[in-house]
């Protein structure tokens, strides 16, 4: 490694410049993660090689741009512990790798948690509080400061001035490409990280749910696992085996969100689920009108 070092002074003091020309990019200090923080146990299996022998289970149904490819991700299963992979599918770009975009998170997950909220604050004004009809003393002569009414909000115990006066909605609505790009970026981002798996349906062979704690262990997916399928309705076996566990949930494709995906470490899709998810989310880039009619009330919502 060569160093070059310069150094200039001026008013006293003493200004070193060190430029470093190295074939090694290292990270800063403030940068590398600690010692103490990285799990040793935590091997995860590597991307699929282009030549790998496995079946190609699954084919994207969109079509793919041409200066785009898709990606390739193993397929598991849920019915044995030590199981290999059973083939692979493909991704679609556009949905699994799209550039992070981490404004567009913020705005998703601050709008998931603001637009149902409604504040139950609320104060009294002085014509609400009670008392303080008569004047507590005469205007002049009592050397006192002038008063009307003891429920001023000068008053202990007197209304309150620019308080809450709930209930306050904080309904707002982002445009609906903006909350679908936020669900395109959240999946790119747990495929980036190595933190989406593709599983080829959801048939536990037992509902105990330390037989799922042991897969989730065994297969290194991490503290928290979210669980997305088609269906709303899912087997009674792995209905039993998350009923009583806070770490791992399950959800319907339909219900998926950000929040969601951003609250729990690992993601864990089902083919069907892959597929419903590019074919909605690849929809709203083709299409050229609105969703609802510009009518209220909307009486044709869901």
């Amino acid at each position: 490694m060569f160093r070059c070092s310069v150094v200039f002074c001026g008013r006293g003091a003493a200004k070193r410049f060190a430029s470093s020309f190295s074939s090694e990019s290292a990270l800063p200090p403030n940068l590398l993660l600690p010692t103490n923080l990285v799990d040793p146990a935590r091997l995860r299996r590597a991307p699929p090689p282009s030549d790998s022998p496995l079946p190609l289970l699954s084919r994207c149904d969109v079509v793919v741009p041409a200066h785009l490819r898709p990606l390739q991700t193993w397929v598991e299963t849920l019915e044995r512990l030590d199981a290999e992979p059973l083939g692979l599918t493909e991704l679609h770009p556009d949905v699994f790798a799209v550039h992070p975009r981490l404004d567009i998170l913020h705005q998703v997950e601050i709008w998931q948690k603001n637009f149902k909220r409604i504040s139950y604050a609320h104060t009294k004004v002085r014509g609400e509080v009670r008392g303080g009809g008569k004047k507590p003393w005469k205007q002049k002569g009592s050397g006192r400061a002038r008063h009307g009414s003891i429920r001023s909000p000068l008053w202990r115990g007197g209304g309150v001035a620019n308080g809450p006066r709930g209930p306050t909605s904080y309904y707002y609505m982002l445009p609906m490409k903006l909350r679908v790009q936020g669900l395109k970026v959240a999946l790119s981002s747990k495929m980036a990280q190595d933190y989406l798996y593709v599983v080829d349906s959801l048939d536990l062979p037992s509902p105990d749910p330390q037989y799922l704690l042991d897969l989730i262990k065994h297969k290194h997916w991490g503290e928290s696992v979210l669980i997305v399928d088609v269906g709303e309705e899912f087997s009674e076996n792995t209905l039993q085996a998350t009923a009583t566990l806070k770490t791992v949930n399950i959800i319907p494709a339909i219900g998926l969100n950000v929040h969601s995906m951003l609250k729990h470490e690992a993601l864990v899709l089902t083919l069907n689920a892959v597929r419903f998810l590019e074919e909605k989310l690849l929809w709203h880039d083709v299409r050229f009108s609105a969703l609802y009619p510009f009518s209220l009330p909307y009486s044709d919502l869901p």
